[in-house]
């Protein structure tokens, strides 16, 4: 009973379990088909999502081509109106042209009908023109080329004479006006200027106190005079000047030098060839002391500024240096205060103006020991200690010797001119004025159809006489020019020469 128990216990309890299994299966079963039938609704609404989405878009796509339709067809239309508007104007245009184009042919056939009435007129005017010229020849007894020379002569002659006569007008007039404000602006330098001028001399006289000092000069056997000669290089000259001993040197500072040793010895009284070297080189001392506070002056003078100390020197130098007996360092301070005065008038550079007038004579402190003219070694020495190149210009050039690259450079020489040149500033002997006086008149007598010339204001000046019956007014003019031309070609003078040609016509008769 128990086994049956338990028999029909295990059925029951298989029983139980097979039919768990069927009931979770239809469980399952169930689910699944509800799943499925959820998936299909859920892909069902999709497939009608995705439709309406697809119709939307669809619709939409259509309403864009057609507004692009819509656009595309006005852009059409507008494109179609502005292609008709050109070609309506295209069309009037090519009917302008058509006709311009009737209206050029027109105007060519008349325009080739003068042309060939112009060609026949102008072959008749030619025959006339040539019958003309053959009756004119044969009337006057010229062909046409010496007609034509005959009257080009006449013309030329004409309009030569014309044109002389408006060169020298306008000659006269620049001249006149050019002299007038030379004058004004040298009047007023010259006015404004005063300086002194030292004449010097190739010889110094020394006092004595008395005529015994000269034998006590001389020394035993003249060994005093010897020693003091060795020692300064000039001449002693003692003659039978009552209490005086003559110094004689073309040198000026070895002549102050021996000036001052000998004043210094007949002060003090002991004259032996060693106290006569220590006075020499303490004169020479002395001496190197005034040439740079000379130096130093003129440069303070003229408010010149910066230069070299050599430069000073230099020009210090020139105080014992003299040309046609006027002091070169007097004259080189009043070049530069002229150069000043006239660069300010004339709106230049006036410091520059001063520095090269001042420095323009330079050379000639050294030119005894340096081979050339003074021009250009004083252009060598400013270059030397690095002046301007405007400077080294104006010196090269104030006589002219190369060409001024400046308005100063050219003040530079009227200023030397004007200092050189005016009365009293330089000597020169009887002999050699007389014969530069001559050679002037010479000069302007040698030309033809000049009856006298006369050289006055001291050779400033020439006035020349000239044939009225060989000279007309035209030729006068050439004359002066080539008188100048020969004056500055085979002359040398201070300053400038002033060259006056006189034609006088006199008709005399008498009443009777």
């Amino acid at each position: 009973m128990v086994a049956i128990s338990l028999v029909y216990g295990l059925l029951i309890g298989a029983i139980g379990i097979i039919l768990g299994f069927l009931g979770f299966w239809l469980y399952g079963v169930v689910t699944m088909q509800s799943a499925k039938e959820g998936a299909r609704k859920v892909i069902d609404d999709a497939q009608k999502e995705v439709e309406a989405m697809k119709r939307e878009a669809l619709l939409g796509a259509k309403e864009e081509a057609l507004k692009v339709k819509n656009e595309l067809e006005r852009e059409s239309r507008e494109r179609r109106a502005d292609i008709q508007r050109l070609e309506k104007r295209l069309l009037q245009k090519e009917e302008s042209i058509d006709r311009k184009y009737d209206t050029l042919e027109k105007k060519e056939e008349q325009l080739a009908k003068k042309d060939a009435e112009a060609e026949k007129l102008k072959n008749e005017l030619q025959e006339i023109h040539q019958r003309h010229r053959r009756e004119l020849e044969r009337i006057s007894g010229l062909s046409s080329e010496e007609a034509k020379a005959l009257l080009l002569q006449d013309v030329e002659e004409e309009i030569g004479q014309e044109i002389a006569i408006k060169i020298r007008d306008f000659e006269a007039k620049a001249k006149e006006e050019a002299e007038r404000r030379a004058r004004e602006i040298i009047s007023l330098a010259i006015q404004r200027c005063a300086a002194d001028h030292v004449t010097e001399a190739t010889v110094s006289v020394v006092a004595l106190p008395n005529d015994e000092m000269k034998g006590r000069i001389i020394g035993r056997e003249g060994r005093n005079i010897r020693a003091l000669e060795t020692l300064t290089g000039i001449d002693l000259i003692i003659d039978d000047t009552p209490e005086a001993v003559i110094l004689s040197g073309f040198d000026p500072i070895r002549r102050e030098v021996a000036r001052l040793a000998l004043e210094k010895l007949i002060v003090d009284g002991r004259i032996h060839p060693a106290r006569i070297e220590e006075m020499v080189e303490k004169s020479q001392r002395e001496v190197e002391a005034v040439i740079k506070e000379e130096g130093e002056r003129a440069s303070l003078e003229t408010g010149i500024h910066g230069l070299h100390p050599e430069l000073i020197k230099l020009l210090g130098r020139l105080r014992y240096r003299t040309s046609y007996g006027q002091n070169v360092l007097q004259h080189s301070v009043e070049v530069a205060y002229l150069c000043g005065m006239m660069a300010g008038e004339l709106g230049a550079d006036v410091t520059l103006a001063k520095r090269a007038g001042l420095l323009h004579d330079i050379g000639k402190a050294v030119n005894h020991e340096v081979e050339g003219p003074h021009v250009t070694i004083g252009a060598d020495l400013a270059k030397k200690y690095r002046e301007g190149q405007l400077v080294v210009n104006a010196i090269g050039a104030h006589h002219g010797d190369i060409e001024a690259f400046s308005v100063e450079a050219v003040l530079v020489q009227a200023a030397d001119a004007i200092s050189a040149a005016r009365p009293g500033a330089r000597r020169e002997t009887l002999e050699t004025y007389i014969r530069r006086l001559e050679k002037l008149e010479n000069i302007a007598d040698s030309f033809d159809g000049v009856e006298k010339a006369y050289a006055i204001q001291a050779g400033r000046e020439v006035r020349i006489m000239v044939k009225p019956d060989k000279v007309d007014d035209l030729n006068a003019v050439r004359i002066v020019r080539e008188i100048v031309k020969r004056i500055e070609e085979e002359m040398e003078y201070p300053g400038q020469i002033k060259v006056t040609v006189i034609r006088e016509t006199r008709a005399v008769d008498y009443a009777k």
